[in-house]
């Protein structure tokens, strides 16, 4: 009885990290690179978030990339003030699967100083 309630216990402890984990909104067959602004980065657990809004022939359009863990960034030199309100950026990302403007954050370059960040090949 004890070792089936220790069971069930590591299984249910072991269902919201799988789920937390998932990609599957993301299209990671596709690439897409975007020219826009920095309106927000939340530098929040578990996962930043990066706001860019992308001007295309006047209609604006404000994007959600994800990105991994603070804590993750922060040991590859990322800072809660990388990305900065109204910096000029080209950004690569997986797009989500039904075509919402939003993403998984590959890399981005910023027009400025040509730095790049993340993965850019």
């Amino acid at each position: 009885m004890i070792a089936a309630a220790a069971l069930c216990a590591a299984a249910i402890a072991v269902v919201p990290l799988a789920a937390h984990h998932s990609a599957a909104m993301f299209d990671d067959e596709k690439v897409l690179e975007l020219n826009g602004t920095i309106k927000e980065m939340q530098w929040t657990n578990p996962h930043i978030w990066i706001q860019v809004v992308v001007d295309s022939n006047g209609q604006k359009t404000e994007w959600s990339l994800e990105g991994g863990s603070p804590n993750s960034l922060s040991r590859n030199g990322w800072r809660s003030t990388t990305f900065k309100f109204g910096d000029a950026v080209t950004v690569r990302l997986n797009p989500m699967k039904d075509g919402s403007a939003g993403g998984s954050f590959i890399g981005a370059k910023f027009k400025e100083t040509g730095k790049t960040i993340g993965r850019w090949e």
